[in-house]
């Protein structure tokens, strides 16, 4: 393959990679709202087990020192 022929699909490429890049970029700002509604609604779920949960029942002795 002739070298400039080589270097005109690398630049070619290059720009596809960039232009995918600025895409995800675009897609993953977007996307930051749902990941804190996610993080949220585990965290709500996370209390309401604890709350569901049969409270802990701890022994009123204390171990001999």
């Amino acid at each position: 393959m002739q070298l400039a022929t080589q270097l005109a699909l690398y630049h070619a490429r290059a720009v596809e990679l960039r232009t995918e890049a600025d895409a995800y970029r675009l897609a993953t700002a977007a996307r930051h709202p749902r990941d804190f509604r996610t993080r949220l609604g585990w965290t709500l779920v996370k209390v309401g087990l604890r709350l569901a949960a049969p409270p802990k029942t701890y022994s009123r002795c204390s171990p001999a020192l």
